[in-house]
């Protein structure tokens, strides 16, 4: 799902045209956009009123109009509009609207009509019922501006408010207390497309300052510290830097399977015919730059560090495409997004095949053995996520021991997870329902509040049922590995230190690097998506041209994560490794700019 900046309240609060409850220089401002026909808005207008008794004269309250689809919905804001215009309180009409729904029964709204001396039903002049239903218009043009379509949604200070709707979750909101603060920030960032790959870069820069700095050899002698853990006389004994490298990245490869998975299942790769553009575009993706790769070097030892060039760094392209804003297509975003999970897939299994050492067949016998259970498991429907976290950390044992890399685990263990059909919702709905009906009524006068145990046992049962056990795991570990692994294999691995000379003794290596990237991606990403729909393979939307498929293969061109743990895999020699990282640095800096520039410029298709 794409990331966006949280949503801003537009129009401002303007007391000239809003419905503004309370002191007019509140420092706090609570806006909701409701309907008298929802039963939400009912529920939640007792929170409104706490909150007004709490806060006194530091809040004041504002109503908008966002009927639901129901006569009833769209009559009682209507008649809420024209009580306003004839000079009585707005708002005395909408505590009874509120007080009286939303069940409203024949009669109801005329009842209320009629309290106030106004006209409504048939007897409305026509005048009048146009300008009410233009105030009323020009709220929900406003919230669905904003994205909103639900009843309610708060405005909190001009900020949406996606908490609970509960007098303590909202109360702090409002007084941006420093753990709310905090809190709302670190969302905020998160829900920015940008924002793992800036968090990327500025571990890639910390790490290259902190290595070229003073404090260099401490910096690049904490990375090899050893770390062990073991049970009795059998220990695990790692530098920082593999327990990184085969362990934290292990979570990275576990999300990277389960998007792929998402994708095969119910993605953009989900259809054949959906999938074949960027699968072809990402077959040439791989193979152009390290055949190019290839041909460049002629250094032996240098051979193995084709692999490098077939990668790309997801956080980093999106970052870039999300910036371009409208000047990308949505349907190039999601060209982009599913070829470089293609490139992903095919990124792990060059790693299983091509750089894993010396194996060991017992310990990969007792890998098999494991991966056996797991199916066992997914075949018996079993959905809990324990025993497939711990037959994961063994599989990542024995694939480590057996000489596989030990971050293979992580997409064994997505790809054997298990997903359900899609859930009955209204069923579930409708059980969720009763569960909470039959608490309200056993909690009238007895000494509890809020659900018993069982209740809250079956409420949990039912939100496990909506969702896989696969989609669960993926919206767990995704931020883990976007905020917390990756900066952290960044900071391990990003660091070189400048050597002199390193640019004449491995010019052939660092050329060859950024050719495959800058060059050979873009390339190969044009030429395999244009075959593909030239022999009838595949179609190419309409939303795009060739040459934005160009600058989106350029963006491809970012190998950095990958490049480097394939790198520091290829090269055991570290003055190799240095001059890769240096190429590689400069090749994913190299192609961010041609692609942005590519997508910014509005010209001709380049190929036909």
């Amino acid at each position: 799902m794409q990331k966006t900046r949280p949503i801003r309240l537009d129009p401002e609060v303007d007391p000239a045209r809003d419905h503004v409850l309370g002191n007019p220089h509140a420092a706090i401002t609570v806006v909701e956009y409701g309907s008298y026909a929802c039963p939400n808005c009912h529920a939640a207008h007792e929170v409104i009123l706490n909150l007004r008794e709490r806060f006194g004269d530091r809040m004041r309250y504002v109503f908008r109009h966002l009927p639901i689809d129901s006569e009833s919905g769209r009559d009682s804001a209507v008649l809420a509009e024209i009580v306003a215009r004839t000079g009585d309180n707005f708002w005395d009409v909408h505590s009874e609207l509120m007080e009286m729904g939303p069940g409203f029964r024949p009669g109801d709204l005329e009842g209320i009509a009629r309290r106030h001396e106004v006209s409504f039903g048939d007897a409305l002049d026509e005048d009048v019922r146009r300008a009410a239903q233009a105030r009323i218009d020009a709220d929900v043009a406003s919230a669905r501006r904003m994205g909103v379509s639900s009843t309610p949604t708060f405005f909190i200070n001009g900020r949406r408010y996606l908490g609970a709707w509960d007098e303590t979750a909202m109360a702090e909101s409002m007084t941006a207390s420093l753990g709310h603060r905090v809190h709302t920030a670190m969302l905020e960032f998160a829900s920015w497309a940008p924002s793992s790959g800036l968090l990327l870069l500025l571990m890639a820069v910390l790490a290259v300052v902190a290595t070229n700095s003073p404090l260099g050899e401490q910096f690049t002698a904490f990375w090899e510290l050893p770390a062990s853990i073991g049970i009795g006389t059998s220990i695990l004994s790692l530098p920082l830097v593999d327990w990184v490298n085969h362990g934290l990245l292990t979570i990275f490869f576990l999300v990277v399977g389960l998007e792929i998975k998402r994708e095969l299942t119910v993605g953009e790769l989900a259809t054949a015919k959906a999938a074949a553009l960027p699968v072809a575009a990402s077959i040439g993706g791989m193979l152009i730059p390290a055949l190019l790769y290839l041909v460049m070097i002629d250094e032996p030892a240098w051979k193995p560090g084709w692999g490098m060039t077939i990668a790309t760094d997801t956080a980093f392209a999106v970052a870039l495409i999300v910036l371009l804003g409208n000047r990308v297509p949505v349907a190039l975003r999601v060209f982009l997004t599913a070829a470089v999970i293609a490139d992903d897939l095919a990124a792990i299994l060059v790693i299983a095949i091509f750089y894993s050492g010396g194996l060991h067949f017992t310990w990969l016998m007792s890998a098999a053995a494991v991966v056996i259970a797991l199916m066992l498991l997914n075949r018996w429907n079993i959905y809990r996520q324990l025993p497939y976290v711990v037959l994961g950390l063994v599989l990542w044992l024995c694939l480590h021991e057996g000489g596989l890399h030990a971050t293979l685990a992580g997409v064994i263990l997505a790809t054997l997870m298990p997903t359900r059909p899609p859930a009955n919702l209204r069923a579930l709905m409708s059980q969720a329902n009763m569960v909470l009906r039959r608490e309200a009524r056993e909690d009238e006068g007895s000494m509890r509040r809020g659900p018993s145990e069982p209740a809250l046992r079956k409420l949990e049962m039912i939100h496990e049922r909506i969702e896989s056990p696969a989609s669960r795991l993926l919206h767990t570990m995704e931020p883990w590995s976007s905020y917390f692994v990756l900066p952290i294999f960044a900071l391990a691995n990003a660091g070189v230190v400048w050597q002199s000379g390193i640019i004449e003794s491995h010019y052939q290596l660092m050329l060859a690097v950024v050719a495959g990237l800058v060059i050979g991606k873009p390339v190969g990403i044009l030429t395999g998506a244009w075959l593909a729909v030239r022999v009838g393979w595949a179609e190419k939307p309409d939303a795009y041209n060739w040459r934005q498929v160009l600058g989106a293969g350029s963006l491809a061109g970012i190998g950095f994560t990958m490049s480097l743990f394939i790198a520091g895999a290829a090269f055991a020699n570290q003055t190799d490794f240095a001059a890769a990282k240096l190429a590689i640095f400069a090749a994913s800096i190299l192609a961010g700019v041609v692609g942005t520039l590519i997508l910014l410029k509005r010209g001709p298709e380049v190929l036909e």
